[in-house]
């Protein structure tokens, strides 16, 4: 072959592989995106915003989606718009915010009479705050350094941990006190009180079990081996004693979607739920029938943001709807099955969900959620705004408790 052909074959071939890199980057820059990117961006709806239940991709067997229990309002009454929600012209009624406690308090409680249990990090000891403001000691004993108290829901019960990994628990009628194992975390109480439940983590991945006990450790019984999964498990006994934790550990659904594991105490089959995003935390409503949870994502710019599901039997995992508002479940609280209470931040920088301690110098604002008719009304305070860390009402409905992470004390609000 001369000279002449080779570079008409060279010229000819470096033409092709010019027109096929052309192409290539036309396609990677201008064609269609994939499936996936399209999912990220949304398909006709607004962007940053979720799209409906119903929109899903793929869900499990038996899970049920855009079936609301709520209607599809999405107003508030504070005439600011919260998280897509409409505002409305109706003006918030100012209530008073009272300071029963101005001592530094960890694990603030309901109590069995309407007020609150606490213990007080100045001198060490455990209160009971009466429905008519009076503060009476649980115990003369002196703890140092709690770090949390897990209440049991009918006694004067806790399960004590210290921030060495120490555990006891504390009977504070009787004054028996009982040593757990440091290697136990997680504690829940039954609703009746009689039993906890935690992880029992041992030093290798086949001794990490979910475990049940009597308050004082005995009577150990073995629910379900978490192997190398137990940062997914969450320790939460339902108030109707159907479900003992709550397990990320479910089919794989994408970046941004979840299947949740419903773990009973003796091996059932309970159907899962899933959710719209990452970094899931909840909370039961009273009745154990619903879910309340947040998670962040892509689509919600990974801001936080509020569903509820039901929970309960062969309706787990139906009926899930956001609640249009950008906050954390572990900020709100249930009054019973048809009203709850949540604190806002009243703003979020994008990412938020990823950091929560954003949040930490940013006052909330408190909403009062029906979730019959989806209404939503601020309870305006008339104090400066609180950064509220643990929010519960008094079991006898009467009063709205809730601590600040800036500010000494415990406050109450009358509802």
């Amino acid at each position: 072959m001369d000279e002449n052909k080779k570079r008409l074959i060279f010229a000819i071939g470096f033409i092709v592989i010019s027109i096929g890199i052309g192409y290539l980057l036309y396609w990677v820059f201008f064609g269609q995106k994939p499936a996936s990117e399209q999912a990220l961006q949304g398909t006709g709806g607004q962007a940053g915003q979720f799209p409906t239940s119903g929109q899903a991709n793929k869900k499990p067997t038996g899970t049920t989606v855009n079936k609301l229990p709520v209607s599809g309002t999405n107003t508030n009454q504070t005439g600011t718009q919260i998280s897509g929600g409409t505002p409305t012209s109706a003006q918030p009624t100012t209530q008073r915010v009272n300071q029963p406690i101005n001592n530094y308090v960890v694990s603030a409680a309901p109590d069995t009479n309407g007020g609150s249990r606490f213990y007080n990090d100045t001198d060490g000891k455990f209160y009971r705050l009466q429905k008519d403001g009076t503060v009476k000691t649980l115990s003369d004993q002196i703890f140092y350094n709690v770090q949390k108290a897990n209440w049991s829901p009918v006694a004067n019960q806790a399960i004590i941990e210290y921030p060495d990994g120490s555990n006891i628990y504390y009977d504070f009628d009787t004054k028996k006190q009982v040593s757990l194992p440091k290697h136990w975390e997680n504690f829940s109480f039954s609703p009746q009180g009689d039993k906890i439940a935690s992880k029992s983590l041992g030093l290798s991945p086949e001794n990490q079990w979910l475990i049940t006990s009597d308050p004082d450790g005995k009577n150990i019984k073995l629910i379900e081996p978490m192997g190398e999964n137990a940062a997914k498990v969450t320790v939460d006994w339902s108030p109707n004693q159907q479900v003992v934790a709550l397990s990320r550990t479910g089919e794989s659904l994408g970046a941004d979607r979840e299947e949740v594991l419903f773990v009973g105490l003796n091996g059932e089959n309970f159907k899962s739920a899933v959710v719209e995003g990452r970094g899931l935390e909840s909370k039961w409503s009273t009745a154990g029938k619903n879910l309340l949870y947040s998670v962040y994502s892509a689509r919600s710019d990974f801001k936080p943001e509020l569903w509820i599901v039901n929970a309960e039997g062969n309706n787990i995992g139906a009926n899930r709807q956001p609640l249009n508002l950008n906050t954390w479940a572990d900020k709100c609280t249930f009054q019973n099955e048809r009203t709850l209470f949540c604190a806002v931040p009243t703003q979020l920088d994008t990412g938020a969900g990823f950091a929560p301690s954003v949040a930490d110098a940013i006052p909330d604002t408190i909403y009062k959620i029906d979730l019959q008719t989806g209404l939503k009304s601020e309870i305006k305070q008339d104090s400066a705004g609180h950064t509220i860390s643990n929010m519960f009402v008094g079991s006898d409905g009467s009063k709205l408790y809730f601590t600040d992470k800036n500010q000494n004390g415990l406050f109450s609000i009358n509802l």
